[in-house]
């Protein structure tokens, strides 16, 4: 499902236009990712929480040429499903 089947079914259950539904669909994505960005915990209740986590740093290797590469630190986003999501998908 894509963020534009979201706008379609949310505009045809509401009867609100969908560049309407289009523009309140982004601005919440955009709120999320901004408290992200700001090391916020986004919750959802129902749905989930999306955490940013600091990856450590650590040694790879290339595959084809068997050489140690330093891997740095990264941050990445984590999301762990909330209750009534877990039930359902079941």
């Amino acid at each position: 499902m894509t963020k534009k089947d979201i706008v379609l079914k949310i505009a045809e259950e509401t009867g609100i236009k969908q560049i309407d539904v289009k523009k309140i669909v982004q601005g919440t994505l955009d709120h999320i990712i901004e408290a992200l960005v700001e090391g916020k915990t986004v919750e959802l209740r129902n749905f989930g929480v999306f955490k940013v986590k600091a990856r450590k740093p650590r040694v790879g290797r290339n595959p084809k040429t068997g050489v140690t590469v330093p891997i740095p630190e990264k941050k990445i986003v984590s999301f762990k499903s909330g209750m009534v999501m877990k039930k359902k998908v079941k």
